[in-house]
């Protein structure tokens, strides 16, 4: 076993060096703001990738001070940008979105290095990101008919597992819709990712901002910069409620999506053939995603046929190292996951499982990293075995939070309202499902449950063209977004505006 030929990390950084130097040097990786890059900020603490432990690209990392000449930098790009004709912006969009395609399979590598992505699931992320801007810029003059750019440009704050179908994508329309954007690279991963796909924005002309730094640090400039026209936000519950506590006595656009326990039902329901592709599908990048559904909630009468489905699936899983083959020939491996984003996470959610089973959670599966696919004595901190566990006490995150990881809770329940109380353990979420075979008792039943999406026998997504998308609860605050509402939240319209979103008063003044 081994890497593949061409796929090493030094490999992979070389051709960013070719691909863009003026983004990437040997040493280094740079920041780009006020129209130029820039060799500021401080590389101070060694990166390693989770796949197996090899050094990577290190963030410069700005001050607050750094980060503030940044937005100041945007906000001239800004000034100049909302008067771009629209014509012209598509023209410059669809030209970066061009450039990233020819670059495709590299942004997908480093996909992989910087945060696990088997190749697949990495080539999908960039594939998503480039399809979608293609046809925003086929909808945009309908959906900017009447609007204006926002006053200021659009602040991005984003978690790292989706580097490209989540955030490249946002700041590729929020440009097209006539902002200058500035994004913070997440302090987990995709660093070189973005800034490889920034570079090839900016030679296009469009006003992208890109900085490394801690949240600490640059938060009260890129959330609290009295300039900024919308704050954009994407990752947990603390770090979104303290964002959203600053902003709650500025009157400006903003859009946080956090995490949520997205939950599954199985009520009367007879399907069990199609569940079990489906439990599988769930573990897609370890369930590291906001849509993931890590918590089951059974009919107890029906939890036998739900566990035959559900090991079925389950011992079909494949993770383990995205680039070892057999041999120099072999394609990449198709895994289903690879490892967690980093050491400490993986060692974090080992002591919630130890801590659930030892307050009284029963174990139904408990994979041995063994089976995985891995190197000859490669470092497999990163990695955590799919593991399923029923009735997780309440003391425990697991009854309440999402792992993040390929950790799945059960509840069993005799009655439809044990059910709802189940499913809405946490504050709001994203998405759910109930699998029930009855139409009527689906549409009975799914108003109850506190998520911003309920399929009916399928999972729900993201969406990101004609479907609207957000949260309930504490999962989301401000503007939905998809469609034509993610061009709604970054743009001005008539006066007296309402935007739909989960405002704490449900009203925000027009920009």
């Amino acid at each position: 076993m081994r890497i593949k030929p061409g796929t090493a990390w030094q490999d992979t950084y070389d051709r960013c060096c070719t691909a863009a130097p003026e983004a990437f040097h040997d040493d280094r990786v740079l920041n780009h703001w006020g129209g130029f890059w820039h060799r500021d900020g401080r590389p101070d603490t060694p990166v390693f990738s989770p796949i197996d432990g090899t050094a990577i690209a290190v963030p410069p990392r700005l001050d607050r001070s750094g980060a503030g000449r940044a937005v100041a930098g945007a906000e001239s790009e800004h000034r100049q940008w909302r008067h771009v004709p629209l014509a012209e912006r598509k023209a410059r969009v669809t030209a970066a979105v061009e450039a990233m395609a020819e670059h495709r399979d590299l942004l997908a590598m480093l996909l992989v290095w910087e945060i696990g992505k088997p190749w697949k699931t990495a080539c999908a992320d960039v594939d998503r990101c480039l399809d979608g801007v293609r046809w925003y810029v086929g909808e945009i003059d309908r959906m900017t008919a009447g609007r204006t750019p926002l006053p200021g440009p659009v602040s991005n704050i984003a978690s790292w597992n989706y580097p490209m179908s989540v955030l490249m994508h946002a700041m590729l329309v929020q440009a097209l819709a006539g902002n200058a954007v500035i994004a913070k690279t997440p302090t987990d991963g995709g660093l070189a990712c973005l800034t490889l796909a920034c570079a090839l924005a900016v030679r296009e002309g469009l006003p992208f901002t890109l900085v490394s730094g801690g949240g600490a640090a640059l938060s009260p400039v890129l959330v609290g910069g009295r300039a900024l026209g919308c704050v954009s936000f994407v990752g947990g519950r603390d770090a979104g409620a303290q964002v959203a506590t600053s902003l709650a006595d500025v009157e400006r656009r903003h859009v946080l999506e956090q995490e949520g326990l997205n939950c599954w039902g199985v009520w009367e329901y007879s399907g069990w053939e199609l569940l079990a592709r489906q439990i599988r599908g769930s573990f897609d990048y370890a369930k590291q995603r906001c849509t993931a559904y890590p918590r089951f909630v059974v009919q107890r009468e029906l939890f036998p046929d739900f566990l035959a489905a559900y090991m079925e699936a389950v011992g079909s899983l494949r993770f383990g190292h995205p680039l070892a083959v057999e041999s120099p020939e072999d394609p990449l491996p198709q895994l289903d996951f690879g490892p967690l984003i980093n050491a400490a996470k993986a060692a974090e959610l080992a002591g919630q499982v130890d801590q659930a089973i030892a307050r009284g959670g029963v174990p139904l599966y408990r994979a041995r990293l063994s089976e995985g696919h891995f190197l000859p004595n490669q470092d497999i901190s990163a990695y955590f075995a799919p593991t399923a566990i029923l009735n997780p006490p309440r003391s425990s995150p697991l009854h309440h939070a999402e792992p993040f990881g390929p950790v799945d809770t059960m509840m069993l329940v005799d009655t439809e309202a044990e059910l709802l109380a189940a499913m809405n353990a946490s504050n709001g979420a994203l998405v759910a499902t109930l699998s029930c075979d009855d139409e009527e008792t689906f549409a009975r039943i799914s108003p109850e449950v506190r998520a911003f999406k309920v399929g009916h026998n399928k999972p729900r997504s993201r969406g990101d063209r004609d479907e609207l998308f957000g949260g309930l609860g504490a999962s989301w605050r401000g503007a939905f977004v998809g469609g034509d509402l993610l061009v709604r939240a970054v743009t001005t319209g008539p006066e007296g505006e309402r935007l739909p979103g989960n405002f704490p008063t449900y009203t925000l003044l027009a920009s």
